[in-house]
């Protein structure tokens, strides 16, 4: 079982006003090896865990507050699938509006950091449990849908679960693309869904076991 820093670096103490704010995320190291999710999620916020992705939510409790409601800053945490087996974690940048959050993120479907990358929210009730991730920060074409756990935030936990019932902006994004919701087959076998652009299999297949970070 991985233990948990209760060190907090520089905790955030109050709100972030989310569709006002975006977060400017630490510097971190670059070099000619790939940074893992889990090292670049570590030097890009606050929230500071042990363990693989996967392991995130669970060491986060008692830690770091949690919840479904996307923030500056706060680390969207990917569930473990199948093609995807030690789960991922990013960091959001901003969030555009109810439906779509920017992430900066390591070791996606490529080798290196992914900044300002658009995710979609897909869940039936806006709770950010089902997601699709941009394929790149220059394109509207999304992958497939993923499950994950929620948010975790870079302030110690107080006990209650944020949700989501932030109402949507009163100017919405005028960006095309239209956000289709998961159906409940697609959420409990998040890859036997037929969709269109996904990543190549095999960036997943050398995604995985780099995620077994000590």
């Amino acid at each position: 079982m991985h233990s948990v820093h209760a060190t907090h670096h520089g905790v955030a103490r109050h709100s972030v006003g989310i569709h006002q704010t975006r977060f400017t995320p630490r510097r971190h190291r670059s070099g000619g090896h790939v940074i893992q999710c889990v090292a670049y999620a570590k030097t890009a916020s606050d929230v500071v865990l042990s363990g693989n992705a996967r392991d995130w939510w669970d060491n986060s409790r008692g830690v770091y507050a949690r919840g479904s409601a996307p923030e500056p800053g706060s680390v969207l945490n990917f569930r473990a699938i199948r093609r995807m087996p030690y789960g991922h974690v990013a960091v959001v940048r901003a969030v555009e509006d109810n439906r779509t959050i920017v992430i900066d993120q390591s070791h996606w479907a490529q080798n290196g950091i992914a900044k300002n990358v658009r995710v979609i929210d897909v869940s039936p009730n806006n709770d950010w449990s089902a997601v699709r991730v941009a394929l790149n920060s220059k394109t509207e074409t999304y992958g497939s849908i993923y499950p994950t756990y929620g948010f975790i935030y870079g302030r110690p936990d107080d006990g209650v679960m944020m949700a989501n019932n932030t109402p949507a902006p009163a100017h919405r994004s005028t960006r095309s693309h239209s956000v289709e919701t998961a159906s409940f087959d697609a959420l409990q076998h998040p890859m036997n869904s037929t969709e269109v652009a996904e990543a190549p299999e095999d960036a997943f297949g050398l995604e995985g076991p780099s995620r077994n970070l000590r």
